[in-house]
């Protein structure tokens, strides 16, 4: 009779344990990606504080662009409020099919202005200006690692919820899949935002 009930504990706790090991590891995984999404939002930020100062320093320039500059500052505003959304929901299907679009019409938008500045001369004289095109094409291209390093860490957590042991501790606590942040087909090209000199 003793010998039964010893293997009953021993595989309970057995079970307890790998349950115990799987939701520590899920808790590690979604914390992973939450904080690589959190640098994503650092390098945004830093972007969109560094839009106004380069749309001021273009503007006497390119008084007759006033619709480039507007479609610049009106993306700026609309990818912060989408970042905003998806900072507090990273991995949300939503928030991050709103932040992706969002992010492709910013980076249009600034296509758009970086060929109109190039057609200026003097403009590509200015030496602000061409400081702030250097710190927004380093700054794009931290947040292009970012985003590869959120759906890497992405991608081992939704396995790490569909892999067993783990997809029996996943359901039941509310481990949802997390989306990739996804950027449209029309900006996957390399960063818009080009050198002036």
């Amino acid at each position: 009779m003793l010998i039964p009930l010893i293997i009953v504990a021993a595989v309970l706790l057995i079970t307890a344990a790998v349950a115990a090991f799987a939701y520590n590891r899920l808790i590690a995984l979604r914390n992973r990606y939450l904080n690589a999404y959190a640098q994503i939002d650092v390098q945004a930020k830093r972007r969109y504080d560094l839009i106004p100062a380069l749309v001021e320093a273009s503007k006497g320039y390119l008084a007759h662009e006033r619709q480039t500059l507007e479609g610049v500052m009106s993306a700026r505003t609309a990818a912060a409020a989408a970042n905003q959304v998806a900072a507090a929901t990273p991995g949300d299907r939503a928030a991050m099919t709103s932040i992706g679009g969002a992010e492709s019409a910013l980076a249009g938008a600034l296509g758009r202005f970086t060929a109109v500045a190039e057609a200026y001369p003097q403009l590509k004289a200015n030496q602000q200006l061409s400081q702030l095109m250097d710190e927004l094409a380093a700054t794009e291209n931290r947040i292009s690692f970012a985003r590869q390093f959120f759906n890497d860490c992405v991608m081992d957590y939704n396995t790490a919820i569909q892999s067993f042991p783990t997809v029996i501790v996943a359901r039941p606590f509310g481990f949802a899949p997390a989306t990739f942040f996804e950027v449209h087909a029309s900006d996957r090209q390399t960063p818009v935002v080009a050198n002036l000199r």
